[in-house]
């Protein structure tokens, strides 16, 4: 099994080494991960730039290219070279991210965005986070991306990515694993301005999580703080499927003039 690894923190961190580390017991692997941090770059890809990578050497690793790219970039530019190279990825992994990436933070996340990638690309992928910003704990977080890599594809589809969670404790804390949907993360939407002249002024996102104390068992985020691995199946589709019917018997849709002077 030919497996890509990719991440959001750079390809210089302890997630992605551990990752490497973990997976390459089961697996080929290969690298293709940003030069630098791009935390929250999303499902970006870049369109507007060259985008500049070198081969390098990385451990454990059949291969390795560093892009100063986003992580989604780094999933593109890792299929294309290689398959021109006559190497066919089986999965994508994405991680050890440094913090979680549970709930609506999903929609920002680099290391969901680049799995999101490789699913999109039909192989099946994983998004791996473990929950501190510096993380001691790998352990966990590990060996569920090896069960996770051992996982036939008709059990984990093509175009699905499993984002697993994961505490920063060690495994005999951890209480256990949960399938989960995604929850919903709140923050307070706060900026922190800096000013030096007029021309010369900026904001710093400043935002603080919202704990809410009684979420539902099956979610992420729920399930996450009671201390609990989280692994949740994601798709790209984000058909509200409840509402598309509503709209599909709203007759107001049919007949409407297109024309802005008839409004």
């Amino acid at each position: 099994m030919n497996i890509l690894l990719t991440n959001d923190d750079g390809i210089d961190a302890a997630g992605l080494r551990q990752l490497a580390d973990a997976l390459g017991r089961a697996a080929s692997i290969y690298v293709c991960a940003p030069k630098e941090q791009k935390s929250a770059s999303g499902h970006g890809i870049t369109v507007i730039k060259r985008l500049n990578f070198r081969e390098v050497k990385y451990p454990g690793a059949a291969r390795a290219i560093e892009i100063d790219g986003t992580p989604a970039d780094c999933v593109k530019v890792g299929l294309y070279r290689l398959k021109q190279d006559g190497i066919l990825i089986d999965k994508v992994f994405s991680g050890i991210n440094h913090g979680s990436n549970l709930g609506t933070d999903t929609l920002y996340s680099g290391t969901v965005g680049a799995a999101m990638e490789g699913a999109l690309n039909m192989k099946p992928s994983v998004a791996v986070s473990v929950d501190a910003r510096n993380p001691i704990f790998f352990e966990a977080a590990s060996r569920l991306a090896l069960s996770a890599a051992a996982l036939p594809i008709e059990a984990h589809g093509h175009r699905t990515v499993l984002n697993i969670n994961v505490p920063d404790a060690p495994p005999n804390e951890i209480k256990g694993v949960k399938i989960t949907r995604l929850g919903v993360m709140e923050y307070t939407e706060e900026f922190n301005e800096e000013y030096s002249s007029e021309e010369d002024r900026g904001y710093w996102y400043a935002a603080r999580q919202v704990f809410t104390r009684n979420g539902a068992p099956d979610v992420d985020v729920t399930e996450h703080r009671r201390g609990y691995a989280t692994i949740t199946p994601l798709q790209s589709d984000l058909t509200d499927e409840g509402l598309i019917k509503e709209m599909l018997q709203d007759n107001r849709w049919d007949n409407i003039d297109l024309n802005l002077s008839g409004f």
